[in-house]
């Protein structure tokens, strides 16, 4: 440890003090107002929780529960059972026994014309990769992902479906097969005669039907998917036991903290409504926000920990989970370990190829806007997530640019002459507590839209100038020491 204990002490005892405080805050503010959202948006009686009341506007949260209980979780329950049987009678045949139950339950789920729309994706994007032209796979995947936003299209699909729920499966779960048929294309392009027989059609089909990360994710490359699952490993029925129950219990607890989140404030319902937000005190302004994120990621410990688990159980090793947001202190660590498979994905598939960091300044510029660009577009390409890109994209290669420059030589002379170990590990942190004003700020805009972010903008860094900024950025410095000395401690990624 660098600094001194008890410095260490007081900066976590800050930081969580003022998480605590802060979500008191918004419970406060969320009992006050609870008749009003009520009424507009008709907050749902606990069950798991008596006699509170939830917020349902969340509506990822809701959507992807109710599916669950109602089929998904089922259908992943016989994806289990076929994957522990097929390791244990036929390894050998092991990802066509998981290709044939992913088909069934792709047709079962979406219907023969959802099946036959994802079909024509994947055949299509392998009849391009035919011609080992990276440019002209990425214009055929841009091409059907385009497809998605037609009207005409929507409309079109809408009538497949007695219900908006339905067409929205269909839509989220060609969304995510988009990105898997690029990666196998793109994989294909690059791979030479001899390794064409490991990225045969059916190999891609047992990649995109794989029905753990069929509908949500996360995101696997297929070198990864493919080397993974031609391995073949001693099976443990008791180990894989050990396993499965270890997951359940830790996927419940998730799912129990998110559910108590929602129970206890009512965050998106707030959200939904300016008056709350602009007349709310600054604690509870700020509470909303920590609130905001830290529930977007206990949600997706719980989305991505259910396949996460099955992946394990079927003998390949998932993308890591994602890592607490209020660790985070910079941009680029929050893109490297939230979402770990698609930022695997961008850097593998657009950043690299387009010369990423070994490139020119400009080169370097070009390379990670696109990246983002991209990454905009195929969450559905509305302005709020163009800001939210641009932020993002700001935010990167103002962190890459500031350690290019302190990394020049004579600058590191100067820094470790005048300033001790200490002395630069606190001016980090300073630096850190603007970055993660900036990335929560950019977060708020990807979650509830450029309205929260102008909100925010005005409250905190306008009408609250100097004391309620200075106040936000010194918990946030409290944050990122605690950040800073996580990611030493465990050497995280």
């Amino acid at each position: 440890m660098l600094l001194p204990a008890w410095e260490m002490c007081l900066y976590g005892v800050l930081a969580v003090g003022s998480h605590l405080y802060a979500f008191y805050e918004v419970h406060q503010v969320s009992q006050k107002y609870e008749a009003a959202m009520d009424r507009r948006f008709g907050l749902e009686p606990g069950t798991l929780f008596q006699g509170l009341k939830k917020d349902p506007m969340d509506f990822e949260w809701s959507y992807w529960i109710e599916w669950g209980r109602e089929r998904i979780l089922w259908l992943l329950a016989g994806h289990l059972l076929v994957s522990q049987v097929s390791r244990l009678l036929v390894e050998k045949y092991k990802p066509w026994c998981l290709m044939v139950y992913g088909m069934a339950a792709c047709w079962l789920l979406l219907g023969v014309k959802g099946f036959a729309v994802i079909l024509f994706h994947a055949t299509i994007s392998f009849a391009v990769a035919q011609f080992q032209l990276s440019l002209l796979t990425w214009l055929c995947s841009l091409i059907l992902l385009f497809t998605l936003r037609i009207p005409a299209v929507e409309e079109a699909k809408r009538k497949w479906y007695d219900t908006e729920n339905e067409y929205y499966l269909l839509l989220f779960t060609v969304s995510v097969r988009c990105l898997f048929c690029t990666s196998f294309s793109l994989e294909y392009c690059w791979h030479g005669p001899a390794q064409k027989s490991s990225h045969s059609f059916l190999w891609m089909l047992a990649y995109v039907f794989y029905y753990p990360t069929f509908h949500n994710g996360p995101l696997l490359n297929f070198d990864e998917f493919s080397k993974q699952m031609r391995r073949q490993e001693a099976f443990s029925l008791r180990t894989n036991l050990s396993i499965l129950i270890m997951g359940i219990i830790r996927i419940f607890f998730w799912w129990c903290l998110a559910e108590l989140m929602i129970h206890l404030m009512y965050i998106h319902a707030l959200y939904s409504s300016a008056p709350p937000l602009e007349a709310a005190s600054y604690w509870a302004l700020g509470g909303l926000a920590l609130a905001q994120v830290l529930f977007f990621y206990v949600k997706y410990l719980v989305l991505y920990g259910v396949p996460a688990l099955l992946l394990q159980m079927d003998g390949l090793k998932p993308p890591a989970l994602p890592c607490c947001v209020s660790l985070m202190h910079s941009f680029t660590k929050m893109w490297r370990s939230f979402d770990v498979g698609l930022h695997r994905f961008l850097v593998r598939y657009i950043y690299v190829p387009m010369g990423g960091s070994q490139s020119s300044l400009l080169g370097t510029l070009f390379s990670t806007a696109l990246t983002f660009a991209f990454v905009s577009y195929w969450h559905g390409g509305q302005s709020y997530l163009w800001y939210w890109g641009a932020l993002n994209w700001l935010g990167v290669i103002t962190e890459n640019g500031v350690k290019r420059i302190l990394s020049v030589s004579l600058i590191q002379e100067l820094i470790d002459r005048f300033f001790s170990p200490r002395i630069r590990r606190r001016l980090h942190a300073v630096l850190a507590s603007v970055s993660t004003s900036m990335l929560i700020l950019s977060n708020l805009i990807f979650l509830g839209g450029s309205h929260i972010g102008k909100i925010y903008w005005n409250r905190i860094f306008m009408e609250g100038w100097p004391w309620a900024t200075l106040t936000v950025l010194g918990f946030l410095y409290c944050y990122s020491h605690v950040g800073i000395e996580w990611e030493q401690k465990y050497a995280v990624n």
